[in-house]
């Protein structure tokens, strides 16, 4: 260190800063304590929301609080070397953060979040000034923000409320500190030493500090909060687009074992049965399954009656909207399952080597496609198949290599391990229901081979049995898109679901025994209603995934189950390719997607929580209201007059200028307008009140204008011995005379003398004008 100090460039750098004056200090021990804990705050959320294995906080908050400790000690001391020490800390702190940066380009948040964090560290060894401790509120501020982005629950949710109770009297010592006002721990001694209990109770009360006024304000800011939230438009263009990856150690660069492309669901044999059936012929079985489900297998046998009996998380997806997580498609029928007869032709797909991007082709459609981007997080052991929407142009996946079967599925080397991370980019296509119904009927020879594939001697059957369901339309239906929509419906309202019906023997069909029993099992609807378009001449093909599942609109994820997997049929458009119908009864003909997502979603998830405990004549009435309010405004919006003049303010730099005047001008007149409106309702209430009370408020008024203002827990007598010290005698004798009458005409039912009252508010009026005069 003595070698260090004899460098000449050292040696004048040292002594330049000891020439420098001393900076003022922060002496309030209770402003830096907040502070302290504001960060201790930070750094534990961040930690409950990356849940890592080796959490900062061990080390940090120590670190921190030892570093604020010798900050307090040495704050008037200059610390030329422990200057000079902790700029080094922070360079190798620098190199550290650059070389864990590398290796996480993928998802930074973390990285980052933990640089902070180190910085932080080191700064709180050096907090002499109240600038130096707003830095360190502001990363408390920011490590609460890190969590918030990185939590998938709302385990970050105490821990926030815990920021806001503490910020509050944080930033009250925060402005004192900026004013030049005595630290505060100088006045609660005086408090303290005041002998005057009610004294004492009414200063502590009036205290910026006082808990009631804290819980106050952070109840109001809380609710506030909350409100916003609700009816913030959440348009998918503002949502960061960042494309996270991330698997536990040992799932990196995985590949195929010898080629093997196969799909291993864990609870079933490759042929569909559930593992451990003695039968093992493909007969199915019975039994309960512990949480898989059947559906995911390169072959499945419907004749079962496995069930699904405990509900478990399995996924956690951020998407710009909702839809259906496609996994697997099929396209020959076996009579009681269904199997991908082209499995042979799955084929491996390689990452670039610099990242994570798997390059996906699609297919040719001329219908307008939207970019949506998908992170998926996984919180159950699953068998090695990837969710998606449909059509995904890049995966963002840690294993070196996929595989993509014929129907556009793509599987991973190994099971999707519990806390592996993906993100796709999928390009959904827009689903007009004009295009599709002139989208005609001239299919590929490929579509054509596989998805109209049904045997002879069941699609004449199947053929008048839909025909049958759609004569009850009582009209026309010219499209295959009007078909296909009307037979779904029809199959919901004439069919049931039956989870009693008993297992088929082999060579029995499952949907000759559907049609015959009025219904079945939930999945084998769309068996059923998939042959039946095929016996139609329609391409369709049988498509297991999840439903979009639960909205948590406070993480912004949706919640998946394994209850949430279902099967459905996805119908082929000439030049617009695959389109889901869903003909399970209970569920929507259409799944949910980016065309049903609503900007102020949230809103309504709020609203249908209300409406449920609300009886339905009030909440059809409300929900009129709101209509009839919504259709107005959306008509004068519609206008053509509106959209010139919102073109005019947004299609130049002038526009711009005038809508920024314009409103500027709106707000000025609208507050001017406000004052008036609530002086005139003032003085309308005051005339309407006995003239001893009106005259009574007027001189309240008129004290609160001066500086005095007083107190609701104040008695009038209490609040004139208040004012006892900061006016003179004759404004408080004044003072006193009003306050005494109000209280023996409000409590005595004596009238006093109105003229004299008068005339000596007046006087107190002229008083106060004839000192503002002299100051």
């Amino acid at each position: 260190m003595q070698q260090l100090r004899n460098n000449p460039t050292i040696r004048e750098l040292i002594e330049k800063m000891e020439a420098m004056p001393k900076p003022p200090t922060e002496e309030s021990i209770l402003f830096r304590t907040l502070v302290q804990i504001m960060v201790i705050v930070g750094i534990i959320a961040t930690d409950v929301a990356a849940q890592s294995l080796y959490p900062m906080s061990i080390w940090a908050i120590p670190l921190s609080i030892v570093g604020a400790i010798v900050s307090w000690r040495r704050r008037k001391k200059k610390n030329i070397a422990l200057k000079i020490a902790l700029a080094m800390g922070m360079i190798i702190t620098l190199m550290i953060f650059l070389g864990n940066l590398v290796q996480s380009l993928n998802d930074t948040r973390l990285v980052l979040a933990e640089f902070l964090v180190q910085l932080q560290v080191l700064h709180s060894f050096d907090l002499p000034r109240r600038k130096d401790l707003g830095y360190s509120m502001i990363i408390g501020l920011i490590l609460i923000g890190v969590s918030a982005t990185l939590s998938q629950t709302l385990a970050f949710a105490p821990w926030l409320l815990a920021l806001l109770l503490l910020g509050i009297p944080t930033l009250v010592l925060d402005y004192r500190s900026r004013m030049g006002l005595n630290v505060w721990e100088e006045n609660f001694r005086q408090l303290k030493q005041e002998k005057n209990l009610f004294r004492q109770k009414q200063l502590w009360q009036s205290s910026p500090l006082s808990p009631k006024k804290i819980l106050s304000l952070s109840l109001i800011i809380l609710s506030l909060g909350l409100f916003i939230f609700a009816i913030m438009p959440r348009y998918p263009s503002y949502q960061i687009q960042s494309f996270p990856v991330s698997a536990p150690e040992g799932f990196e660069n995985r590949d195929f074992q010898g080629g093997d492309r196969s799909i291993v669901n864990p609870g079933y044999n490759p042929d569909g049965t559930l593992r451990g059936d003695i039968m093992g012929d493909g007969q199915g079985g019975t039994g309960v399954d512990d949480g898989g489900y059947y559906g995911f297998n390169t072959t499945i046998n419907q004749n079962t009656n496995n069930l699904i009996t405990e509900r478990k998380i399995l996924f956690r997806i951020r998407s710009q909207a909702p839809g259906f997580w496609r996994v697997l498609s099929f396209d020959r029928y076996t009579g009681q399952g269904w199997e991908i007869s082209r499995e042979d032709q799955t084929i491996d797909v390689k990452r670039n080597f610099w990242n994570y991007q798997f390059n996906i082709s699609l297919p040719a459609i001329t219908a307008e496609t939207k970019k949506i981007i998908q992170t998926y997080t996984v919180v159950r052991d699953l068998p090695n198949i990837i969710p998606a929407l449909s059509y995904p142009q890049y995966l963002y996946f840690p294993s070196a290599v996929i595989a993509l079967d014929t129907e556009g599925s793509m599987r991973s080397p190994a099971g999707l391990i519990e806390g592996l991370t993906y993100t796709v980019i999928s390009r959904v296509p827009y689903r007009s229901q004009t295009d599709l119904q002139l989208a005609g009927d001239n299919y590929p020879d490929t579509i054509a081979k596989y998805y109209l594939d049904i045997p002879p001697s069941a699609k004449e059957n199947l053929r008048e049995k839909a025909e049958e369901l759609m004569v009850k339309a009582g009209r026309e239906l010219p499209s295959n898109y009007d078909k296909a929509l009307y037979l779904a419906q029809a199959l919901k309202q004439n069919y049931q679901v039956k989870t009693d019906n008993p297992l088929l023997e082999e060579g029995e069909d499952i949907i000759t025994a559907f049609l015959a029993n009025g219904g079945g099992f939930p999945d084998q609807f769309a068996t059923v209603y998939t042959m039946m378009l095929r016996a139609l001449d329609i391409p369709a093909r049988f498509t297991v995934g999840f439903a979009s599942g639960q909205f948590n609109p406070f993480t912004g994820y949706y919640i998946v189950h394994n209850t949430d997997a279902h099967a459905l049929t996805e119908v082929y458009f000439p030049s617009y390719g695959w389109f889901y119908f869903d003909p399970l009864p209970g569920h929507e003909i259409i799944p949910p997607s980016f065309q049903d997502d609503n900007p102020f979603g949230v809103l309504g998830i709020f609203w249908k929580w209300i409406a449920g405990w609300l009886p339905p004549p009030i909440t059809a009435f409300i929900t009129a209201l709101f209509s009839t309010i919504t259709d107005s405004i959306l008509n004068i919006f519609r206008a053509g007059w509106l959209g010139k003049l919102w073109q005019f303010l947004t299609g130049s730099f002038l526009g711009i200028l005038v809508g920024v005047l314009g409103l500027i001008m709106f707000a000025f007149f609208g507050w001017l307008g406000f004052l008036a409106v609530r002086k005139f309702l003032y003085r309308n209430y005051l005339s309407r009140l006995n003239p001893t009370e009106k005259l009574y408020r007027e001189m309240l008024d008129l004290l609160k204008e001066k500086g005095y203002p007083k107190l609701p827990s104040q008695t009038p007598k209490e609040y004139c011995e208040s004012l006892r010290d900061f006016l003179i005698l004759e404004q408080w004798e004044i003072v006193f005379l009003i306050s005494n009458n109000y209280v023996q005409w409000r409590y005595g039912d004596i009238t006093p003398n109105m003229d004299y009252l008068t005339s000596q508010y007046q006087l107190l009026k002229k008083s106060f004008a004839q000192l503002s005069l002299l100051k």
